[in-house]
Formats: C-alpha cells, sequence, structure tokens
C-alpha cells in the first residue's frame, strides 16, 4: 500500500546528527520522522551525504518531496555547525548561497558554490516560467521596452563597426 505524504517541516538535531521531517499522511496525521546522519562528521562531504541520503530505501519516501536545494542547505548547517562555526553565522552563510546577486561576478566563484547558484537560477526559471497549462499563459507576448532605460556600452557603437569593414 502507498502511502501519500505532505510535507510540513524539516530541521536538523545537532547531538547527535540527524534529519527530522515533519509530515501529514494520507489521512491528515501529522508524524515525525527523524532519519540519522550516520557516520557524518566535520570532514565528511555535504554532497555526497545528500546522495547518500536521497539513495537510501528507508528514507526516500519522505526525502522525495524535498527540494534537492533544501536538503543540501540543512546538510550544510549541520557541518558547519560541527566545524564550529555558530548557528547564526551558519544560517546567514547559507542565506547567501541561496540567493544570486545581478552583479555578482559568477566566474570568481569555486566549483561548489556555482552549482548550487546555477541550481537556484534554474529552479527560480521554472517557478517563474509559463506553461501551456497555465491559465494565463499566452503564445507569442511581444513588449514595447522604454528608450530612456538603454545603456550604452564603448564596445558595441556603431561607429567602430563602420570603421572596421
Amino acid at each position: 500500500m502507498s502511502e501519500s505524504i505532505i510535507l510540513k517541516k524539516c530541521g536538523v538535531r545537532f547531538t547527535p546528527p540527524a534529519l527530522i521531517v515533519t509530515y501529514t499522511n494520507d489521512v491528515g496525521k501529522l508524524h515525525r520522522r527523524t532519519m540519522p546522519l550516520r557516520n557524518f562528521n566535520k570532514n565528511s562531504g555535504v554532497s555526497r551525504i545528500v546522495q547518500e541520503m536521497k539513495e537510501n530505501k528507508r528514507h526516500e519516501k519522505y526525502l522525495r518531496h524535498m527540494s534537492p536545494l533544501q536538503l543540501e542547505k540543512l546538510i550544510m548547517i549541520l557541518h558547519d555547525r560541527l566545524n564550529g562555526i555558530s548557528l547564526d553565522e551558519c544560517v546567514m552563510r547559507n542565506k547567501g548561497l541561496d540567493t544570486v546577486d545581478p552583479e555578482e561576478d559568477l566566474n570568481k566563484l569555486d566549483d561548489v558554490t556555482l552549482k548550487r547558484k546555477k541550481e537556484i537560477m534554474d529552479a527560480t526559471f521554472e517557478k517563474n516560467r509559463k506553461k501551456r497549462e497555465d491559465p494565463d499563459f499566452k503564445y507569442d507576448v511581444e513588449v514595447d521596452f522604454e528608450q530612456g532605460a538603454i545603456e550604452s556600452c564603448e564596445w558595441d557603437s556603431d561607429k567602430e563597426s563602420d570603421e572596421e569593414f
């Protein structure tokens, strides 16, 4: 018998390290599941732990309803806390990773942070994307933008392109 669940809350326990999920089942009863992180220490790789949790058959039905970014964020908080970082600093650090600043130079980021930023951009895109099934979907929308908002750059000026050809 397949039981459907709806995730309500998720969190972590620091000692011993565990992921805690609160959910309701198909009859509406509230449950809490504690998923211990065995062999988790300050030297553990966060992405490896996330992958192991997702592949664990006992936890699969609970974690498939959680976004991979949220799971990674919770494991990252546990990892940082084990490395001696205060809880407030852990949360602030994760908030910084969960936002994408348009002025930020993504070329200067390490691979793990860049991957996370790209996942956030993909999730934001999917959330805002209009699909054919959406009630307010329109095909071939044309938008006129104000002319005053154009910024000019010296590399795209017409003078230079005319002189080169």
